[in-house]
């Protein structure tokens, strides 16, 4: 078997990415994603193509965020993991899967393939994570009534807000921010976030008790591929009153009002609570994503 070569593709031969079948429907969760030709790469092995790899970024970033497109063809999982371990760029990889792919016979077998060349390239497993859409047949999330929401122009109210969040978390990505950095690192990566999407800074929304206390924070925004749940969270103090949920339909209702057709959401697996709140504001499970990072570098 002769060695796989790596080929950089370009909008003459990006022809090429579609030449792997897709069996965990990749191309329909990428629909609304825009690739620049120049960041796909491919493995050929004897001049057939074994591996692709698409990186992503917003289109105004210089170089990638992450890798969100990343397939193997049978048997090829170091073809995969050359793809990976050369590129110039070492970003987080997302592996999307289709809802339920653990009990698939057809679709199990083509995730852990894709896994052990994540893994042989250098990546470790960071985090599960749901992936939910909202879409109005669901009807609009009931609203408690119990918070005051309101725009905060100040920053600093955010970062403070922020700091105290991540101090108690189940969210794996803000974790590993505070390991690497404490929390001024994991509530200015949130922050940096925030300010990446294109929608208005203005959206950016607070809520208080009616006697003014902070319970937390929601931020909606329109990414990329459309209108999302940019960030819910509850100060530690004020949890153990279900205002999670509070935050969540006040997120939905106001991207709904900017005209939004649907909302995306995510959470990671392991964040029960959270995810109880997507059920229960009409969020369905929609698929799933895998994420892991280069060893030894940020996320």
């Amino acid at each position: 078997m002769t060695d796989p070569v790596i080929h950089p593709l370009s909008a003459s031969d990006a022809h090429l990415f579609d030449a792997l079948p897709d069996p965990l429907g990749a191309r329909e969760a990428h629909r609304r994603t825009r690739f620049r030709p120049d960041w796909k790469r491919v493995a050929l092995r004897d001049g057939e193509v074994v591996a692709r790899g698409a990186w992503w970024g917003g289109p105004d970033d210089s170089e990638p965020v992450n890798i969100n497109w990343f397939d193997v063809a049978e048997g090829e999982e170091e073809a995969g993991a050359e793809l990976l371990r050369s590129a110039p760029w070492q970003v987080e990889l997302e592996i999307n899967l289709p809802g339920g792919w653990r009990d698939e016979p057809g679709l199990r077998p083509a995730a852990e393939a894709r896994f052990s060349a994540a893994r042989a390239a250098g990546y470790e497993l960071l985090v599960e994570r749901f992936l939910y859409r909202w879409t109005p047949e669901r009807g609009l999330p009931e609203r408690p009534g119990r918070l005051c929401f309101g725009a905060e122009p100040d920053d600093t109210v955010f970062f403070d807000a922020l700091r105290r969040i991540h101090s108690v978390t189940l969210d794996a990505h803000a974790l590993k921010a505070v390991e690497e950095g404490g929390l001024d690192q994991a509530a200015q990566e949130e922050l940096d976030f925030f300010r990446w999407c294109p929608s208005p800074r203005e959206w950016w929304r607070t809520a208080h008790t009616p006697g003014g206390d902070l319970v937390g924070i929601h931020i909606p925004v329109h990414n990329p591929s459309g209108p999302a749940i940019g960030f819910i969270g509850v100060v530690p103090e004020q949890r153990g009153h279900g205002y999670a949920y509070d935050l969540l339909a006040e997120c939905t209702r106001f991207l709904v009002a900017q005209g939004a057709e649907f909302v995306s959401g995510a959470t990671d697996r392991g964040n029960f609570p959270m995810a109880a709140n997507f059920a229960e504001a009409g969020f369905p499970v929609v698929s799933e994503r895998v994420n892991f990072h280069p060893a030894g570098r940020a996320a």
